[in-house]
């Protein structure tokens, strides 16, 4: 059959394992076995789904000497229909045919044959039950019965439909790979795959979900992860009982350490080789079907200030870059309330034309500065938040345009000072420049806390603000490593990648923190020139 199997090939799904376990797994699970007689079976297949539609079956009468039954059931909208048609023509109805014809035979030995000689390899997976049928069925694959038969063969035709791999969204990039993760969990992992190429890449399967049953693969390198991070993420995941998972974020929040905390503890990207980055530092991707966002943990405060496009520039403009980062993530946090604070209880801190310029700009506005920085932050969120949910054609334009029009009308209306909408704007600004998005959402709430004790107590508020940030973030932990490292506790190997980004020859050592195990990267030594003697 040559034109047969190119076709079938397709379909082999590329490992075996995952249907292995699967198959432990329903053994262990009590059902309706599957009858001898193939009509009560899809009589109670069709019942059990309110004999909907979309689920088909197609049963084939041979004649030779005696009367076999075969029939084959798949989900319509899920099942490729071209592998359908060749699986009747070129093996049902030829090769079934000709091996009757052959053999005086029975409905078993026909089972045997269809197994181990006539059907693609993945068909060598066989249920017993009925109630398994149903998690082959809605994942797209084809149900084999025989009459006579008390079992039925797995045929794995799953309709490859999604999303191509295209240029990431939401992570932009000036200088890398242009490739994205999809919301299909098999181009994800191969995504990977072309990445790392060495069979210590180890990616374990789990299904959560009652009624969605989302595959999820966990993705480590065996010889740098932490094992025991591995079998306590295992642990929190086998915990998780839920009608459905759709989204990593929703995993997220049944195995994060801490619930109650505005800092993100377990990072989410869209860009493989972020991801890949993540795998060889000894770190733990959680890919979940159906999402383009893999999850990456443990991941401490100073992760989310680097990008995977440090690594692709300079020393001098990499350390640049993320120096500029940690000074806005300050801005976008203390600008609005540093305001309030200085011109409302510490006038004497400014110089004296500023001063006078600042209070010839506030004589006539009805409101205090606390008053003045709530109405402009709230509108501006407000209007950044339209500018998400509009439509891509127009969201943009009236962003831009609301934010224009409303601050000038507000200072020629003289309901807030012409300071205020540059301290307003130079906070957004700032806030934009956080290669997180879930990083800066967090500044964005606390930004609001800090400008209430700004307004209350001063710069004193500001700095019990500041000793009460740095005391939660020194106590939140991801996956057991304290959320501040490597700045506390302070590892010096570790400062090389931190605030300043050294060169690549001097990065030998991975993230200490993360892994006990493997810990020094296979890195050349410093490049050096040639010396004069050796080129002439």
């Amino acid at each position: 059959m040559p034109k047969l199997t190119s076709i079938l090939k397709k379909h082999r799904r590329y490992p075996m394992t995952p249907l292995k376990s699967k198959q432990q797994k329903s053994m262990n699970r009590e059902g309706q076995e599957i009858h001898s007689k193939l009509i009560r079976n899809v009589n109670y297949l069709k019942e059990k789904t309110g004999n909907s539609q979309d689920l088909i079956f197609r049963t084939l009468t041979f004649m030779e000497g005696q009367q076999y039954l075969i029939s084959i059931g798949y989900i319509a909208e899920l099942t490729e229909q071209p592998f359908i048609e060749q699986l009747i023509q070129n093996v049902l109805m030829k090769e079934v045919k000709e091996y009757l014809n052959k053999e005086n035979t029975t409905a078993f030995k026909l089972f045997q044959y269809l197994k181990h000689y006539a059907l693609p390899i993945d068909a060598h997976q066989q249920l017993t039950t009925l109630d398994d049928v149903f998690d082959y069925l809605f994942n797209g694959d084809i149900i084999l019965f025989i009459d006579g038969v008390p079992h039925c063969l797995v045929i794995g035709a799953e309709l490859k439909e999604g999303r191509g791999v295209e240029e990431p969204t939401s992570q932009t990039l000036v200088r890398g790979p242009k490739d994205g993760f999809t919301e299909t969990i098999s181009v994800n992992k191969s995504l990977i795959r072309r990445r790392i190429k060495v069979p210590d890449l180890w990616m374990d399967k789990m299904i959560i979900g009652r009624k969605t049953k989302t595959e999820v693969a966990i993705v480590y390198l065996e010889t740098v992860a932490d094992k025991k991070m591995v079998d306590e993420l295992k642990s929190r995941m086998k915990k998780v009982d839920i009608d459905g998972l759709l989204e990593g974020g929703q995993l997220e929040e049944y195995i994060q350490d801490a619930t109650f905390t505005p800092f993100p503890t377990i990072m989410n990207t869209e860009r493989p080789d972020a991801a890949t980055t993540a795998i060889l530092d000894g770190k733990i991707v959680v890919i979940v079907d159906g999402s383009p966002f893999v999850l990456i943990l443990p991941a401490v405060f100073a992760n989310f200030f680097e990008t995977n496009e440090d690594y692709y520039q300079r020393v001098d403009i990499s350390t640049a870059l993320r120096i500029l980062r940690y000074l806005a993530f300050f801005l976008a946090l203390l600008v609005p309330s540093l305001y309030i604070a200085v011109t409302t209880y510490h006038q004497e801190m400014l110089p004296t034309a500023l001063l006078i310029s600042l209070a010839a700009q506030r004589e006539g506005i009805p409101f205090p500065a606390i008053i003045e920085v709530f109405m402009m932050e709230i509108a501006f969120e407000i209007l950044r938040e339209a500018g998400i949910r509009l439509p891509r054609a127009v969201g943009s334009a009236i962003s831009i345009v609301g934010g224009l029009v409303l601050g000038q009308t507000a200072v020629e209306a003289g309901i807030v000072s012409s300071a205020m909408v540059i301290v307003v704007s130079l906070t957004a600004i700032s806030n934009f420049v956080s290669p997180s998005f879930n990083l800066a959402i967090s500044v964005r709430l606390l930004r609001f806390l800090f400008i209430i004790l700004g307004g209350i107590l001063g710069l004193y508020g500001i700095i019990l603000g500041l000793i009460g940030l740095v005391l939660h973030l020194t106590s939140l932990r991801s996956f057991g490593v304290p959320y501040m490292t490597p700045f506390a506790p302070f590892i010096l190997k570790n400062q090389k990648n931190t605030l300043l980004r050294f060169p690549l020859w001097a990065l030998r050592d991975r993230s200490l923190f993360i892994s006990k195990k493997n810990t020094k990267r296979a890195n050349t030594e410093k490049p050096a020139p040639p010396s004069k003697g050796a080129s002439s």
